[in-house]
């Protein structure tokens, strides 16, 4: 039995040896080198940014591709969301919200949809909603308890509305036109073109709360008959057929009935409207587009909302700066845009936004906004809870700080200091 197991163990030695002197036609590794052609794709994919495709990888080493459940169009439209900025730092709450994520409420003659503090928690200043109004459809008599600032942006409209002294306004509002009601105002508007949209601000995030928007058929239907027919002197079955629950907005007629106005009417510095449509705005110092305030300054009724409506050019900047006063929200009505806030603190978190998007930046936070196209203008509207707009400019306040101080802060040659502009940019080309 030994020796049988001696001759296995030396035939199977035997058969390793012969395998050894054989040439071998398989490599014995995979090669290695650089242009080899199962490494070219990884190497490739590493060297070449995957944020235009809505990978997370810069091309140097960092991020990797998505592999699991994503939204790939919203990818492709927010590339900052996917790591794109390397200057982005600590951890900043998001600040944007798209109409298009609100839920419409379709009525008859019209639709509404909004974003308040539930949707943007960081807008706490601010409310806003899209309102569309087919013609003779109106957005039923009212009052709340908060301002209201209004934008149309499509269509015409009419606006009308009382004060507490009696002093009423009827007014026609074309595309660029503003209007703004103070909290507790009455007021309704009505549809006059096939088609009206407008844009509708108010000076609380909070907008939804209960007891902040009033309804005239809605009080109307739970006040006792008896109630009604003693305030208003008549008999009590007129009110037998008052719309409830209230419709918010319906159809109607437009008549060419005007109003009067014996305690006298809401006009000059009192008046509700104001016709941007019929004022120029400002060209920029920079070059790089327009702006037009309209704050109290010139529609001295709006004591707590103030706005700016700015077009920049292809590829121009708004130029970095901050305002002192309050928070800023923007709806952007057409473009593409990117914006990089700063909250202090080593942290910065950059966004991408396009038409229909609205924002937030926080009370204070310096910030910019690129037009990001090289061929279409961009075009936002900016709004403040507060009577005026007031913005401070880096460069302007680094240009007239003295030179050494800034030299020496930012650690760059004094000739660079000196050759900062004095003048406010605003956008610049």
């Amino acid at each position: 039995m030994r020796r049988f197991s001696l001759c296995i163990l030396a035939l199977v030695l035997g058969v390793v040896e012969l395998a050894k002197a054989v040439p071998s036609t398989r490599p014995k590794s995979l090669p290695t080198r650089a242009g080899s052609k199962h490494l070219r794709p990884i190497l490739e994919r590493r060297q070449t940014s995957g944020f235009a495709q809505g990978q997370p990888y810069d091309g140097k080493g960092k991020g990797a591709p998505l592999n699991g459940g994503t939204n790939k169009a919203l990818d492709l439209l927010n590339p900052a969301n996917l790591g794109q900025e390397p200057t982005d730092a600590g951890t900043v709450v998001n600040l944007k919200w798209s109409f298009s994520d609100s839920h419409t409420r379709l009525l008859n003659g019209g639709w509404v949809r909004e974003q308040v503090i539930t949707d943007l928690p960081s807008s706490k200043d601010i409310a806003g909603a899209q309102q569309h109004l087919v013609k003779g459809a109106s957005r039923e008599l009212h009052w709340h308890r908060v301002a209201e600032w209004g934008y149309v942006y499509k269509g015409q409209i009419s606006v009308f509305a009382v004060d507490e002294n009696g002093r009423n306004q009827y007014e026609t509002l074309n595309e660029g036109d503003i209007w703004y009601f103070p909290k507790g105002e009455a007021h309704g508007i009505q549809g006059l073109a096939d088609q009206n949209e407008y844009l509708l601000i108010f000076d609380d995030g909070n907008f939804d709360a209960s007891g902040t928007t009033f309804m005239v058929d809605d009080w109307i239907t739970h006040t006792p008959k008896d109630i009604l027919a003693k305030n208003f002197g008549v008999d009590a079955s007129v009110f037998s057929t008052v719309p409830t629950p209230d419709p918010y907005i319906f159809n109607a007629a437009i008549s060419d009935e005007g109003i009067s106005s014996p305690y006298g009417a809401l006009s000059g510095d009192s008046s509700y409207v104001f016709h941007a449509s019929q004022e120029a705005p400002t060209k920029a110092p920079g070059g790089g587009g327009t702006v037009q305030i309209v704050d109290s300054r010139n529609f001295p009724i709006a004591k707590t909302i103030a706005a700016s409506i700015v077009t920049v050019e292809p590829g121009a900047l708004r130029e970095l700066h901050w305002h002192p006063n309050a928070e800023e929200w923007l709806y952007f009505v057409s473009g593409d845009a990117r914006a990089t806030v700063f909250i202090g603190g080593a942290t910065a978190r950059t966004f991408d936004f396009t038409a229909g998007d609205t924002a937030v930046f926080p009370d204070n936070a310096g910030h910019y906004v690129e037009n990001r196209s090289n061929s279409t203008k961009l075009q936002w509207i900016e709004i403040y809870k507060s009577d005026r707009v007031i913005d401070i400019s880096l460069t302007q306040w680094l240009a007239l700080t003295p030179v050494p101080i800034v030299a020496s802060t930012l650690k760059i040659p004094e000739s660079v200091v000196r050759g900062l502009k004095k003048e406010k940019q605003l956008i610049v080309a």
